[in-house]
This record gives C-alpha cells, sequence and structure tokens, in this order.
C-alpha cells in the first residue's frame, strides 16, 4: 500500500516556486509570434518608398509589441481566475464605456470611414479587440453562476442576449461589422456548449440571422461586398480587386511558395498585405506547406485551449471551463474569417489573423486571451495533493 502511494505521488508533477507553464500553449503561441516578426517584416520589404513606412521600421515595432504582448500574457497567467470571475461585470461595463465614448466627436479616430480607434500619443489602440475578451470573462462568470437559470429564457437567455445585442450595437455605430459577428458567435457558442435548450438556441439563432440580412441588405457598401464575392471578375478593378489579387497570391505560392520576401503581390497590389490580407502573401512566398503550418499552429492552440476546458470541467472548475471554451471560440472564429476571407471562400470583411497580422490592439488582445488560457492550464495543473 505504501509503495503504490508513493508510485502516485512520484506520478504527479509539482509545481514548487515558479509555475511550469503549459507546452501545448506555449509552443504554437512562440510559433506564432515568430511568424508575426517575420511575415509582417517580409510585407513590407518593399515599402520602404511608400507610405507605410521603412521595413526596418516596421520590423521594430512589430517587435515591439510582440514583446509587449508576451510580458502582457505573463502578467496575465499570474492573476487569480477567481480574481477574473468577480472582475467580469465591471469589465464589460468599462468595455461599453470606451466603445461609447468612440461615437463622442474628438474622441474616436476615423480610418478609412470607421471610427474604431482611440489615439493614445504615438498608438492608435482598437477598443473592440479588448472588449471582446472581457466579454468572453462576464459571460463564462454569468454562465457558471447562472447554470440552471440558462435553462429558461427569460431569467437567463434573455439577459444575456440583452447585453450581447448593446455590445453589437455600439460595435456597428462605428461602424465595425466584422467584430459584431464575431463576438456574437462567440457567445452563441458559449451558450451552445453552455447546455441552454436547443429550442432557445435555435429561436435567438434565427432572429440573429434574419436581423444580420437586414443589416447587409440595409447598408449598401455591405451588399456590394457579397455582389463582390459572389462574381468578384464583374467589376476587377474597384470591388473584386481585393478578392481577385488574393486569388492571384495563393496561384503564384503553389505547393512550396516563390520565397520568403519574394512576393509581388505585396508591391502595392494587395490592398492591406500587412494586415487583413497578410495570410494571402503568407500563401504566395511559404506556399501550401507554409499555409498548412499556419493552421496547423492555430489548430494546435485551439485544440489545447479545449482540452483544458475538458479538464477544467473534470475538476469541477466551471468557471475555467467557459473562459478556456470562449477563448478557443474566439480565436477559432476569427482565423475562420480572415483565413476565409483570404481564400475567396467568405465575403471580404476587415478582420486581422490573430497573433500574426500587424497591429497592437489584436496582437494584445490576443496575448491576453492567451494569458487566460495560461491561468486556466496553471489552476488546473495537478499538484501533491490534487487529484485529478
Amino acid at each position: 500500500m505504501a509503495v503504490a502511494s508513493h508510485a502516485v505521488k512520484a506520478s504527479v508533477p509539482t509545481t514548487k516556486g515558479v509555475y511550469a507553464y503549459d507546452p501545448g500553449l506555449l509552443i504554437p503561441i512562440i510559433g506564432l509570434f515568430g511568424l508575426s516578426i517575420v511575415m509582417v517584416f517580409s510585407a513590407s520589404m518593399s515599402a520602404s518608398s511608400m507610405e507605410q513606412g521603412p521595413a526596418l521600421s516596421v520590423l521594430r515595432q512589430q517587435s515591439l509589441f510582440v514583446f509587449l504582448a508576451a510580458l502582457l500574457m505573463i502578467a496575465v497567467s499570474r492573476i487569480p481566475l477567481g480574481l477574473v470571475e468577480k472582475a467580469g461585470p465591471l469589465l464589460v461595463i468599462i468595455s461599453m464605456l470606451v466603445l461609447a465614448l468612440l461615437l463622442l466627436p474628438g474622441i474616436g479616430t476615423e480610418v478609412w470611414g470607421s471610427v474604431r480607434w482611440i489615439k493614445l500619443g504615438p498608438l492608435n489602440l482598437q477598443p473592440s479587440e479588448f472588449a471582446k475578451v472581457f466579454l468572453i470573462i462576464y459571460i463564462a462568470g454569468f454562465l457558471t453562476r447562472k447554470r440552471e437559470e440558462m435553462r429558461t429564457f427569460s431569467q437567463g437567455i434573455l439577459i444575456v442576449s440583452i447585453v450581447l445585442a448593446m455590445f453589437a450595437g455600439l460595435l456597428l455605430m462605428e461602424p465595425d461589422f466584422g467584430s459584431a459577428v464575431v463576438i456574437v458567435a462567440t457567445v452563441f457558442g458559449m451558450m451552445f456548449l453552455g447546455g441552454i435548450r436547443y429550442l432557445h438556441f435555435f429561436i435567438i439563432l434565427g432572429t440573429t440571422v434574419v436581423g444580420g440580412i437586414i443589416l447587409v441588405a440595409a447598408a449598401s457598401y455591405r451588399m456590394q461586398r457579397i455582389t463582390a464575392f459572389m462574381d468578384p471578375w464583374s467589376d476587377p478593378m474597384n470591388k473584386g480587386y481585393q478578392l481577385i489579387q488574393s486569388y492571384i497570391a495563393f496561384g503564384r505560392g503553389g505547393w512550396s511558395g516563390i520565397g520568403l520576401g519574394e512576393s509581388i503581390q505585396k508591391l502595392n497590389y494587395l490592398p492591406a498585405a500587412r494586415t487583413d490580407f497578410l495570410f494571402a502573401v503568407i500563401g504566395e512566398e511559404l506556399g501550401f506547406i507554409g499555409v498548412m503550418l499556419v493552421l496547423g499552429l492555430f489548430i494546435a492552440l485551439i485544440w489545447r485551449a479545449f482540452s483544458l476546458s475538458r479538464r477544467a470541467e473534470s475538476l469541477g472548475n466551471l468557471f475555467a471551463c467557459c473562459l478556456a471554451q470562449g477563448v478557443g471560440l474566439l480565436i477559432a472564429i476569427e482565423v475562420l474569417i480572415n483565413t476565409g476571407v483570404n481564400m475567396g471562400v467568405l465575403p471580404t470583411k476587415g478582420l486581422p489573423l490573430p497573433f500574426i497580422s500587424q497591429g497592437g490592439s489584436s496582437l494584445l488582445a490576443s496575448s491576453m486571451a492567451m494569458g487566460l488560457l495560461l491561468a486556466v492550464a496553471r489552476e488546473t495543473t495537478p499538484r501533491p495533493g490534487r487529484k485529478r
């Protein structure tokens, strides 16, 4: 009996001193960080005479953001999940206030017809990126506290729907239709996994789909994106231009790519080559192999998020379970939309590729989400005396 007890203790990893970070998360995260620096620099190598700025300046800026993102991820990973859960309602209130402030004259910064940014010194931060993470924290806490009420419409689902509608409404007023779609889809996924009734789920899903169709039909520029997606060659120099240039990038890449830094499409042919369409540059320079590498890193990351959610559920930590599911869904949906747009599977929409695209807000927010996953891993890692 003593021998068996000793064997069990020896098999349980200890966590004395510094917390051993989950390699199942760190390996894909480090890989994505590295790809971000390399590919953003590569996409800007020919931009020294363009308005985006010299390539070395872009490299320094992106490297700095990656460094800050890593620090933020480590800091968030050390916060107790109990404190994170308690902060959820306050975080969601702050998010809505900041999103509302964006709409006031003189506060929000307009770029390409949308008021999505707040200028803080030399930085332009996009509050909606952080609001996605904060809303996931709130919804995870709500699903944990109101688990039984979520089986009823008025006491659970209606409250979540009201909060979600307020968020989506503020995003649509910027306008930021893409972020609204991402956050609605993420919360719907969290509610579905949280065990709401199928009837209630399909009621709110159907209502949302009808509302989305109305919003698309009511805005001419959104309808133009749909028509351009259906037949980009009908207007190849205007509405279909982005998609056609992306097709060309992937077509030129072939199996192994034309070589790092050798992209032709980034030379002012492919719009937003360092942000929304960076995936197309990856396809051109690194080919099918590079595309599969990127997707493989994301799949590993998302798979690990849901593995942690199952582990948290088995330990009875429902908040950690819901939080990991929310983060996994958020990353999966953002990757699906960005890569789908780049490959012509979805209508054109301006959403960055998490971790990889240039831009501080998306990178910092994604790293914050990864910090939460690392916190889930920390609090569900077996310790001496704790049974799995």
